[in-house]
């Protein structure tokens, strides 16, 4: 048996369905990437809303290449299980939010009508750094957008337009500084060059509002989805596990309706910045330092990695000591409080976060997460400087090795001495751009640091 509307009847008690229409409802988001973090994350606050009575908020998931998740999703009416891993055990409930997920290229023309109706106000995004389409001094590059969700919401406003529809708030969901900024630049500059006729409409009637999201959604196992179905009874393709918190900060700036997220703990604030660059300089800056020098240090988890006491001393002394006095908090933000509360997160052994899925994509992740820190630093950094090592490390030993750049980085370190790396990557006109410069004192500690993860 697999999970489906006509199903639900048979779950066991304590895994509660959704509690309206859900078939009923209908799409006012149009969400490109609906992987594990969306449905776990913008997918789970739509549906509390509309389980709170709210109506209309349902939505239609976009995949770009692969047709894996429309395969697990659609023959299931798009209804999945989230299952919450906490001290008290799995806490397990079926998400209605859900309509259908489209497959772009082969269902292009359903996926701009769907953007078109009068019923959509959000369209939003999941598609990672890369799927931004950006060249290395940040402008778009329109070859490889043309391949990508620009065109389709190109052809989908410009219906809106012609029919004299309101305007959509676009929506990055995605890590990236002032997202919402980067976003609405990018889809301008593509508008400018491949439909002028759209740009001013666009600019004149949408918006994008910057976000910060934040849950650890590790990727499915094969043993999770064994031990799901033992206590459902039945087989669940698209089931999600994830942590019991969830943050979601959104700038209050939307085109037209929205859910009242600020009921189901959102947080709508004027400026999203300081909590964005909290959660990358520590969070993600910490998760960072956690996936390479625990791969390195032979471990598979986050949490194995915590409990390699160096490891933990550098986690703590990087958010605490090295990215947290970089930060100006917004009122009430205590990053004290925070640091600890990332600690205890990362101390989960429910949540079997892997490394390897952490270190995925660092020449995109790393400006912001460590070397943003470094350029504002006031004193020494010796745990972003020991992570930059074990990244070396890992991109000469190529095992885990997954990012855009992996040819060129590995060719540049396999082929030079660590400070000819140090200088080839992170130096002025290296690939990862940023405003940190090593210091002859930096490299020197960074060659060190190799030498005695090496050893």
């Amino acid at each position: 048996m697999r999970l489906a509307p006509d199903t639900l009847r048979h779950l066991p008690v304590h895994v509660p369905s959704p509690p309206y229409d859900f078939a009923g409802q209908e799409v006012g988001v149009v969400h490109f990437g609906l992987g594990a973090f969306a449905r776990a994350h913008l997918a789970a606050y739509c549906d509390a809303a509309m389980a709170a009575g709210e109506s209309g908020w349902a939505i239609t998931g976009v995949s770009l290449r692969s047709r894996k998740v429309s395969e697990a999703l659609n023959p299931q009416g798009g209804l999945y299980t989230l299952t919450e891993h906490g001290e008290g055990g799995p806490a397990t409930y079926v998400v209605g939010a859900l309509r259908e997920v489209l497959v772009a290229g082969r269902e292009s023309e359903a996926i701009v009508d769907r953007i078109a109706s009068a019923s959509c106000h959000m369209v939003s995004f999941t598609v990672t750094e890369k799927g931004y389409c950006r060249n290395a001094d940040g402008s778009v590059d329109a070859h490889a957008a043309g391949a990508s969700f620009y065109p389709l919401l190109a052809a989908a406003m410009k219906r809106r337009m012609e029919q004299g529809l309101p305007g959509l708030t676009v929506l990055c969901c995605d890590n990236l500084p002032e997202n919402g900024r980067l976003l609405g630049r990018l889809v301008k500059a593509w508008l400018e060059q491949e439909a002028p006729d759209v740009a001013g409409w666009f600019a004149a009637h949408c918006t994008t509002p910057s976000t910060m999201v934040d849950r650890i959604v590790p990727a499915s196992t094969p043993a999770d989805l064994a031990a799901l179905e033992r206590r459902l009874g039945m087989q669940d393709r698209g089931a999600v596990f994830t942590e019991p918190f969830s943050q979601f900060v959104i700038e209050d700036r939307f085109a037209g309706p929205r859910p009242a997220f600020e009921r189901y703990g959102v947080q709508m604030v004027a400026d999203v910045a300081p909590y964005e660059t909290a959660k990358l300089r520590m969070l993600n800056g910490a998760h960072s330092l956690l996936a390479y020098r625990g791969l390195r240090a032979g471990h598979e988890f986050v949490h194995q990695a915590m409990g390699d006491p160096a490891i933990r001393t550098d986690v703590e002394r990087l958010m605490r000591q090295e990215a947290a006095p970089t930060l100006i908090p917004a009122p009430g933000q205590d990053l004290a409080a925070y640091a600890a509360q990332l600690m205890q997160r990362f101390d989960n052994p429910a949540l079997e976060h892997r490394l390897a899925q952490i270190a995925m994509d660092g020449s995109q992740k790393l400006p912001q997460r460590w070397l943003a820190t470094l350029a504002e630093a006031q004193g020494p950094c010796p745990a972003i400087l020991s992570g930059i090592a074990a990244f070396l490390w890992h991109v000469a030993d190529g095992r885990w090795l997954d990012d855009p750049l992996a040819d060129w980085l590995w060719q540049e370190v396999a082929s030079r001495d660590i400070p000819a790396q140090i200088v080839s990557v992170f130096g002025p006109g290296g690939l990862l751009r940023s405003r940190w410069i090593p210091s002859a004192q930096d490299i020197a500690a960074i060659a060190a640091a190799y030498e005695e993860q090496m050893s």
